[in-house]
């Protein structure tokens, strides 16, 4: 359906490929996930170890192999993760929507890598998932997140009050949507 040969698609675009996380991702990935200028964003608590990442990792292969979710390493030319993204949810029958995650490391931010990475996911979501509108959870304050969804065409649908609980209390998150027609007209 969305994979070849029962695997997550690579993904490749110009200046990365997007590969399905592995474990051998683990120590890159926790270095993302558990980095204070990413995990203050994720709304879950941060991760304490490699092991645990491990533990993630093998919960999120076990999810996309039963069709709940697809993640994906950001992977520059030499190797090196330096993130992840994917769709956290999504729903065809009825409502044929998604809904993306995305993480990078700080000191590539700035560069376009996401804005990259998330246009492969959106071309992938539209073309081959069949979805017709593709949602996004983002923290208020997350002004970086804001800029990049809006410059890729999502456009702000409201605020969800009090969506998430985490360490600190109730969250609000804001919800930007994107349809196909957004991206490619009628």
């Amino acid at each position: 359906m969305y994979w070849c040969n029962g695997r997550v698609p690579v993904l490749t675009g110009h200046r990365m490929e997007l590969r399905a996380i592995a474990t051998e991702d683990a120590e890159a990935l926790y270095t993302c996930w558990s980095h204070p200028l990413v995990s203050v964003w994720l709304g879950a608590p941060p991760l304490s170890s490699v092991v645990e990442t491990r533990e993630l990792i093998s919960r999120l292969s076990h999810m996309a192999l039963q069709e709940e979710s697809l993640r994906w390493s950001i992977v520059l030319p030499g190797g090196e993760v330096i993130g992840s993204c994917g769709y956290n949810t999504w729903q065809l029958q009825g409502a044929y929507r998604g809904e993306l995650g995305c993480e990078l490391l700080p000191a590539f931010w700035g560069r376009g890598y996401m804005r990259e990475a998330l246009k492969l996911l959106l071309d992938y979501g539209f073309g081959i998932m069949g979805l017709n509108r593709i949602e996004v959870l983002c923290h208020p304050d997350n002004s970086r997140a804001e800029r990049l969804f809006t410059s890729l065409g999502f456009r702000q649908e409201g605020i969800l009050r009090q969506y998430r609980h985490t360490a600190s209390g109730f969250q609000d998150v804001i919800l930007y949507g994107l349809l196909r027609t957004d991206r490619y007209g009628d």
